[in-house]
């Protein structure tokens, strides 16, 4: 009978310690950097076409997950622009390394003639 409460305590033990550890892990996780891009697209069809594919590819291959690139934009306070994509990085290392690109540089020369930016980064909060 002895050994089997060793057993069940020591899987206790076990289970709290490796609780605790995961737990240590995600204290210490930075949160994620989102880029927040405001577009006014002035020609959607050439924009859609010819920018946002190449972009958005971009993105991916620079480590980006695309979590918003929408232009159903609803104001609920001000002047909203025509288009908003929103991008999850896993630091803001990778996004000013996505913005500061050669490749992104050329790519935004396409965007340019279709559409105006504003393209802000945040860290966003630990979750818990």
């Amino acid at each position: 009978m002895n050994s089997r409460v060793s057993i069940a305590l020591a899987m206790v033990a076990a289970f709290g310690i490796g609780a605790a550890t995961i737990e240590g892990l995600h204290a210490q996780s930075k949160p994620p950097v989102f880029t927040i891009a405001e577009i006014d697209v002035s020609n959607v069809d050439a924009y859609t076409k010819e920018y946002a594919p190449k972009a958005q590819a971009l993105i991916r291959a620079k480590g980006g997950k695309i979590l918003v690139g929408s232009n159903n934009v609803v104001a609920l306070e001000g002047q909203p622009a025509k288009r908003l994509a929103l991008h999850q990085w896993d630091s803001l290392e990778k996004a000013k390394g996505w913005h500061s690109s050669p490749e992104y540089k050329e790519i935004r020369k396409v965007g340019d003639k279709y559409a105006k930016f504003r393209i802000l980064a945040a860290e966003g909060l630990p979750q818990q």
